[in-house]
């Protein structure tokens, strides 16, 4: 669900009602980088004596030579995009698509390179660890099934907080898990998918979940909520920014470099733990939810690094 965001700026010739169409066909998430970036935009046009909407195409082409130095071509290509969004809000043609800055954007990707520093996928050894060290109280109990849940299921962090407890239906087999909105399904279609019971009961997501729910109190409502000092579980929801402090700190107190694991890394962990142990590419997009072939692909490449390797074929092994 998208939340209500001050939207990028908007002159006043385009009527409410429309804007708010616009805003809502974006993601939350994307609504507040958008407005980030076109803050930071407009702020460097107004330190540079620039016209910020509509911007020349030699305006922007300054501001993403200089932003090159300080920030990611990831980065810059989101800005791009909340540019041209503000401008077409705006009825302005994007300055972004004229051929100075489109060359001079693949001037910085040659120079820069554009695959981004990654996270760390969490593995099922890691997950041991963490679950080793956590105790059978309120908070840990939520975090076991928080890790492990969000792990089977391969859940972006905006998936796994969004969840409610009318989302899953148990069974002998496992936990059969409505996915009602996602990165990838905006209008809502929602998606199904299944967690199987594990015969580990320390690893098992289903039980975990199944334990949470009753130390909670909860049956309805939101999965993952904050918990008390009391140890009483609270009515907020998680906020997707603590699915990642909650990994990085029990990656942490497993001894992991605490910092290169995030929220992703669950989503991460079990796709190329999956790929390891020689799953189909159908399969492992049908857990995770892609629609392109080319992540999960580079999931099982990182995976089978070593697998059938060349150098296996020389004298060197």
């Amino acid at each position: 669900m998208t939340r209500d965001l001050d939207p990028l700026p908007a002159p006043s010739s385009i009527e409410a009602r429309a804007w708010a169409y616009l805003a809502q066909a974006r993601a939350g998430n994307t609504q507040k980088a958008y407005r980030s970036d076109w803050r930071h935009f407009e702020t460097w046009c107004q330190d540079e004596g620039r016209e910020a909407l509509p911007a020349s195409p030699e305006t922007l082409a300054r501001y993403l030579t200089e932003m090159a130095d300080h920030f990611s071509t990831g980065t810059l290509c989101r800005r791009l995009s909340a540019l041209a969004a503000a401008h077409a809000a705006a009825g302005y043609e994007s300055p972004g698509a004229s051929p100075l800055v489109r060359t001079l954007l693949r001037g910085i990707r040659r120079t820069k390179g554009i695959r981004p520093k990654a996270k760390r996928p969490l593995l099922v050894d890691d997950l041991e660890s963490a679950l080793d060290l956590m105790p059978d109280t309120p908070a840990g109990l939520r975090d076991s099934a928080l890790l492990l849940a969000g792990f089977a299921g391969a859940f972006r962090r905006s998936e796994l907080v969004g969840l409610d407890w009318e989302d899953l239906e148990f069974s002998e087999e496992g936990a059969k898990i409505t996915i009602r909105r996602s990165k990838t399904d905006q209008e809502g279609a929602g998606r199904i998918l299944g967690i199987p019971r594990s015969g580990r009961k320390k690893l098992c997501p289903v039980r975990a979940l199944e334990r949470w729910r009753a130390v909670s109190g909860y049956g309805e409502g939101a999965v993952f909520r904050a918990v008390a000092p009391d140890g009483s579980a609270g009515k907020n929801r998680l906020s997707d920014r603590m699915v990642a402090r909650i990994v990085q700190r029990w990656m942490g107190r497993a001894g992991r470099e605490a910092d290169s694991y995030g929220a992703h890394s669950l989503r991460s962990g079990l796709a190329t733990e999956a790929a390891r142990g020689g799953a189909s590419e159908r399969s492992i997009m049908r857990q995770t939810g892609h629609r392109s072939t080319v992540m999960v692909r580079r999931y099982i490449q990182e995976a089978t690094v070593f697998e059938e390797n060349a150098v296996f074929s020389t004298g060197l092994k």
